[in-house]
């Protein structure tokens, strides 16, 4: 039977200075002053509003401002905001409030602010140390904003600090890439995350790849170096790209890799929301079985701005067909490195564990998979090959 798993809220802030050619996420250069950040913060709440007839009385576990650029917004648009979800949601003691942060956008006294305002946890996005790599990833910082912004945070008591390093960059090297997560180490986040660039669609660098990228197996000689150099550094890999120090996991994301819940709100955000077939009765819904939603907004800002707290300003919503829960399931968990129960997949997809036992028999057969009793576990096989072990719950022709 499906269970409420923990809830999270994803806030989504559009705009950023200036979009960078390998980003395929939800960005909007703002030119002719400011964006309307007040206006925003308005719709957001009217958006939160909208959806909280999805949500009654549950606990919210982790907030998380992703963008764009968050950072943009000044710490009393963040801090205005949290006052109007914390009266309509119930914020766990001790929630993680994520903003990420461009370095560029730092400035004295801002992280102060930000932390009055509830935010306890700041991600970077560095991405390199390299100031000519930080120029062709069409980056506004260098390396010496990097290393004051985070300096700042720090000074102004803020020690969950995240930063984001990118490897197998235009130009780089091995040596390179040692001396990004030294300069890292240097600064003692409490974790890191280490991502390798990809060409995504729909981006400049898609449609004009840089010169100099590091071939397949100088990203692997790169990515196992980087391993072992954060493993030394005390740094623990828990999910394909993020390590951090014993305690520092970032809860936000382990709740949609344990695919749990997540209410989306602003401009082109996602949310994922169980609906039991309890709650939905309760409701007066004419579906009676457990249904697990998608739902997405409308994903430019002046649509979205336009439209916020209204049904028309509902991107999509889509009910997750039960064959796909599998793949859905195994697409975020098997992401992370640890154990897991079988119990888990029950209680998050409402299926039969046999809805799943072909494939994890495969997958451990391959070698990409390790099963105890009802708990399974990912294999260093299975990590390397995620996707492939990920494939093997996809649904089949006579699901």
């Amino acid at each position: 039977m499906l269970s409420l798993p923990p809830l999270s809220l994803y806030v989504h802030m559009p705009w950023c200075v200036r979009k960078c050619p390998y980003c395929d996420f939800n960005s909007h250069e703002h030119r002719g002053g400011p964006p309307p950040f007040a206006t925003y913060v308005d719709a957001l709440l009217a958006d939160l509003g909208h959806d909280l007839p999805l949500v009654w009385g549950r606990t919210v576990h982790s907030v998380f401002f992703g963008g764009g650029t968050p950072s943009l917004f000044p710490a009393e648009a963040i801090d205005r905001f949290l006052q109007g979800a914390a009266a309509r949601l119930r914020f766990a003691p001790g929630c993680e409030i994520t903003l990420e942060t461009n370095p560029g956008t730092a400035e004295h006294g801002r992280f102060e602010d930000y932390r009055r305002a509830g935010v306890n946890r700041i991600s970077f996005g560095i991405q390199t140390f390299d100031d000519e790599v930080l120029k062709r990833l069409g980056r506004i910082h260098d390396s010496g904003q990097a290393d004051a912004a985070v300096k700042l945070a720090q000074d102004a008591g803020l020690d969950n600090l995240n930063l984001d390093l990118m490897y197998a960059l235009p130009g780089q090297t091995l040596a390179m890439a040692e001396h990004d997560l030294q300069r890292a180490f240097s600064l003692s986040p409490a974790h890191i995350s280490h991502y390798q660039l990809t060409l995504e669609p729909n981006t400049v660098f898609a449609a004009r790849p840089p010169l100099g990228i590091p071939d397949e197996d100088a990203a692997w000689d790169i990515q196992e170096r980087g391993q072992a150099l954060l493993a030394e550094a005390g740094y623990a890999q828990y999910e394909i790209s993020a390590y951090a120090r014993p305690g520092r996991h970032c809860a936000h994301n382990l709740n949609y890799w344990r695919f749990g819940d997540y209410l989306g709100i602003g401009a082109g955000a996602h949310g994922k929301i169980s609906l039991p077939r309890s709650d939905e009765a309760e409701a007066g819904s004419a579906h009676a079985d457990d249904r697990i939603l998608r739902r997405w907004k409308l994903k430019h800002p002046a649509a979205y701005l336009a439209q916020a707290g209204m049904p028309a300003a509902i991107g999509g919503d889509e009910v997750i067909p039960a064959a796909q829960l599998p793949f859905e399931f195994m697409l975020n968990q098997l992401r992370l490195r640890e154990t897991f129960p079988l119990d888990r997949f029950e209680a998050r997809t409402g299926l039969s564990r046999d809805a799943i036992a072909a494939p994890l028999a495969e997958a451990q057969a391959r070698g990409w998979l390790r099963i105890e009793g009802d708990r399974v576990s990912p294999t260093d096989a299975g990590q390397r090959f995620a996707n492939d072990a990920i494939s093997l719950f996809l649904p089949t022709d006579d699901a």
